[in-house]
């Protein structure tokens, strides 16, 4: 993916400052939190934070803490989502449960949300209660999009209206906040940072769906995580969600009785839930799904022009095509 380099370094810079000023005992505590900063990622969030600030203002000092601020709790959310979706990688290395266990990866992730609070409070004080309410209301709302997601895992039915609604908060909140937040502590009007906010939801929206087809279709080594684990996990995905709905007679038999399963081998369900997907053109729905919040992005930020405004476009065709 074309990730702006200068941006990308600038963010880097902070993590690693971050991890090395982190203490160092209790060990079990802290080394989790920089195994899993350091890990390598495409750094989205922060990246486009600092995008949006500069839009309105050249100056980005008074948005690096809160571009790391991101980072950490982006982090410390995959630290609990691997627990919950029992994900053995992450960015093709061990998940911290995996490395350490699960009550290491609880503690170290809840460090690492306080962490992040630690550098939501060093934005500048005409900024402050802003950001601060923003970041708020974006982390209750991960929280409320991570308990639907375990809801539907005992859920019968589930709509594409549910999963769409459930993804909002999960994952596209993340990105409306950092494009939002950019904007306020550039000086943008509300109107400016609500329309950059619009837009960052729907780059969420996309980001998502395609980590959905990722999922089933990607490549491990450039995905950085266990191929198929969405279907092994029997998790309520666009892909999945939409097969059920398409699916008929025999093929849509099938597909119930391999969620089912108990001791079908994860190889053998992935294979043939894939040839399910196939077969429904499941991938011709999600493009479609897609296409509708690439739209609406290009919509929300129709008035605003800049080089970076250009460098976000970028990524957002990016994002669509992306293979990792």
């Amino acid at each position: 993916m074309n990730i702006p380099e200068s941006y990308l370094k600038l963010v880097k810079k902070e993590i690693e400052g971050f991890s090395k000023e982190l203490s160092t005992s209790p060990a079990e505590l802290y080394d989790p939190m920089r195994y899993m900063l350091l890990l390598e990622g495409k750094r989205l969030r922060p990246i486009m934070l600092l995008l949006s600030c500069r839009i309105f203002n050249r100056n980005l000092k008074p948005a690096l803490s809160v571009a790391l601020a991101i980072e950490i709790f982006h982090g410390f959310t995959l630290m609990h989502d691997d627990i919950t979706d029992n994900a053995p990688l992450r960015r093709n290395k061990p998940s911290v449960h995996v490395k350490w266990n699960t009550n290491i990866a609880l503690l170290s992730g809840d460090a690492m949300m306080i962490k992040a609070y630690e550098y939501i409070a060093k934005t500048p004080k005409a900024y402050l209660h802003t950001i601060l309410n923003i970041f708020n209301d974006t982390a209750l709302k991960v929280c409320e999009g991570q308990q639907m997601d375990m809801n539907f895992e005992t859920q019968e039915k589930v709509s594409i209206g549910d999963y769409l609604d459930m993804i909002k908060l999960k994952t596209a909140t993340l990105f409306a906040a950092s494009l939002q937040m950019g904007a306020v502590l550039g000086g943008a009007s509300a109107k400016h940072a609500n329309n950059m906010r619009a837009f960052g939801e729907n780059i969420g929206m996309l980001f998502q769906l395609q980590d959905d087809i990722l999922d089933v279709f990607g490549k491990q080594e450039k995905v950085g995580k266990q191929t198929g684990g969405d279907i092994i996990q029997n998790k309520k995905t666009f892909l999945l969600v939409k097969a059920l709905e398409l699916a008929k007679g025999d093929t849509l038999k099938e597909l119930k009785a391999l969620l089912q399963h108990k001791t079908i081998r994860p190889q053998e369900k992935v294979k043939r839930v894939k040839a399910i997907y196939e077969k429904v053109n499941v991938l011709h729905y999600a493009g479609k799904q897609m296409e509708v919040y690439y739209k609406a992005s290009q919509k929300a930020a129709a008035g605003i022009k800049s080089k970076e405004m250009n460098m976000l476009y970028e990524l957002v065709t990016a994002l669509m095509s992306r293979e990792i």
